[in-house]
């Protein structure tokens, strides 16, 4: 391990020593759950364990709120696709629901799509997902969205170059 390396896991180590059960109290008090308070108090930490450069924070406290806010962000953003898949998987009947592996794979599936598509103005994401998962010509989207024709297929070549360099990247 780098020197630098070392150096960060000891600031890591520090920021858990000193202020772990803080950040798990105040994840708590946001979710009502110590258990999912728990979970997300060790991603916080977990994402700080990728890092590749110093943290150096004055205001450990803050940082950490910060990082763990954007934990949060993504937990309740999962939680949301998680639901609305949910809804229409419930509106199917039972003999064509999906086994609890697929589920998991579609949910996964899904987030990524979110990840991909993030920053993306709404009208765009609706475009390229009502071509992409619900098979609709560009004319059928137009007519949805209330658009024209030009401004949907704009959106799909954005959405779709955003798609290819995010997975570049």
């Amino acid at each position: 391990m780098s020197a630098d390396k070392l150096s960060l896991h000891r600031e890591i180590d520090a920021l858990y020593v000193g202020h772990h059960a803080w950040l798990r109290g105040w994840l708590s008090r946001k979710l009502g759950c110590t258990h999912r308070a728990a979970d997300l108090a060790h991603d916080t930490f977990v994402r700080l364990l990728a890092r590749d450069e110093p943290i150096g924070a004055d205001e450990p406290r803050a940082f950490l709120t910060t990082v763990a806010q954007r934990v949060l962000s993504n937990h309740w953003r999962r939680e949301q696709i998680e639901r609305a898949y949910l809804d229409v998987l419930a509106q199917r009947p039972e003999a064509v629901a999906p086994s609890p592996e697929e589920r998991a794979v579609v949910v996964e599936t899904l987030l990524e799509i979110d990840r991909l598509l993030d920053g993306l103005p709404p009208a765009a994401k609706r475009a390229f997902l009502l071509a992409q998962l619900d098979g609709l010509t560009q004319v059928e989207i137009a007519r949805q969205l209330g658009v024209s024709l030009a401004t949907v297929k704009r959106y799909l070549v954005k959405a779709g170059t955003q798609c290819f360099f995010a997975m570049a990247a």
